[in-house]
């Protein structure tokens, strides 16, 4: 198994890395939409469609969704709010879970979730990619979520006792939650002191790492939810020894359009 994830990971680092660097414009969206059908293949399974082709007709469907998203030109807000009353909404299934689960009882209901937890990340990546500074606006959102989970993860080990949604993921503790809040509080006030930030900026910037960094666990504990409601451990096999595209992109489908919305909001104003 580890060297499956090793073995995957030299592989797709360097073609991850390459793609945020190099591509631009459409073929960034391309690229990113790729991603982005794939964990669409996978979300209609989680979603409770078993048959193949209705999986591939999903991930379709999402793909031609994205080209229209593309070429429509709509202002950013128009997807990030309503991401963000999404993520709200998801809060509160998870924390209803199971007695919610009739919310999407069948696959239509489901299957739309997915476009809402799908569509804004890979419109927010987009944007970003966009922005002045859009590879370090990314690059900063991705430090955030990984470093939320390294603290969260060293926290739960030595301290975790209280679970923080033993019904959905009974591995997650409320001290490895905080964890993860210090470590990138931390990191997030370390680094904007270094760039210079005045102290109403650097307030400003610790308040929406901390939104990103709660949402990141939402977007985790609802990727859970909905392979704990299928009985699944992983989204798929397609990541040898790393489970599918939506267990390493779940936490990022939350926090991006977060923090795009966070920065559309308040960047001009930061600094």
């Amino acid at each position: 198994m580890l060297m499956q994830r090793v073995i995957t990971a030299v592989i797709l680092a360097p073609l991850v890395i390459a793609g945020f660097v190099w591509l631009h414009g459409p073929w960034f969206a391309l690229f990113v939409g790729a991603v982005v059908t794939l964990a669409a293949w996978e979300w209609a399974r989680l979603a409770g469609q078993t048959s193949q082709p209705g999986r591939i007709v999903y991930a379709l469907v999402v793909a031609l969704v994205l080209a229209g998203l593309y070429h429509a030109g709509l202002p950013a807000q128009y997807v990030f709010i309503p991401a963000l009353i999404w993520w709200v909404a998801a809060l509160v299934m998870i924390s209803r879970y199971p007695d919610v689960r009739g919310v999407w009882a069948g696959t239509a209901v489901a299957q739309l979730f997915g476009l809402l937890v799908l569509l804004p990340a890979w419109y927010g990546l987009v944007w970003l990619k966009g922005q002045p500074g859009g590879l370090w606006l990314i690059l900063a959102v991705m430090v955030l979520v990984w470093a939320a989970d390294i603290g969260a993860y060293f926290a739960g080990k030595t301290w975790g006792k209280r679970k923080l949604a033993p019904r959905v993921s009974p591995g997650k503790s409320i001290e490895g939650l905080l964890g993860g809040i210090v470590v990138t509080q931390l990191l997030t006030f370390g680094a904007l002191m270094y760039l210079g930030w005045g102290a109403f900026s650097i307030f400003l910037g610790q308040l929406g790492a901390l939104m990103v960094v709660l949402f990141s666990v939402v977007g985790d504990l609802t990727e859970s939810m909905f392979k704990r409601d299928q009985g699944m451990k992983d989204s798929s096999n397609l990541l040898p020894g790393h489970g599918g595209v939506m267990d390493r992109i779940d936490s990022l489908t939350a926090a991006i359009p977060v923090f795009s919305l966070c920065w559309l909001l308040f960047g001009s104003q930061l600094g």
